[in-house]
């Protein structure tokens, strides 16, 4: 049996795709890009932050494995052009580096 939270898993992969920085620089201007780990899961990262899964997003907040990107990260990602993986859960854009 196919769940709601499956449905919603499926959405957000569907829903991934490589992005260039160019793309990510206005919602960048805007505090509204999530740098995601590397070694995590982007599908499952932007499930818990669409399902407001506090306490886990705390724990990754506070263990440095996803924040908000700053301008280190705009800098190197203008720099590098680096291939990203994105996601849209609105008003955030999830991003990872692969």
């Amino acid at each position: 049996m196919t769940t709601p939270r499956d449905l919603l898993r499926a959405k957000l992969n569907l829903e991934t795709a490589r992005i260039a920085w160019a793309e990510l620089e206005r919602p960048f201007a805007r505090g509204a890009v999530i740098r995601v780990a590397p070694d995590m899961d982007l599908v499952d990262v932007a499930l818990d932050v669409a399902e407001n899964n506090a306490a886990r997003i705390e724990a990754w907040l506070a263990e440095g494995r996803i924040a908000r990107a700053d301008l280190l990260d705009a800098e190197d990602w203008h720099t590098r052009q680096p291939g990203l993986w994105a996601v849209v859960v609105a008003p955030w854009v999830l991003v990872q580096e692969r």
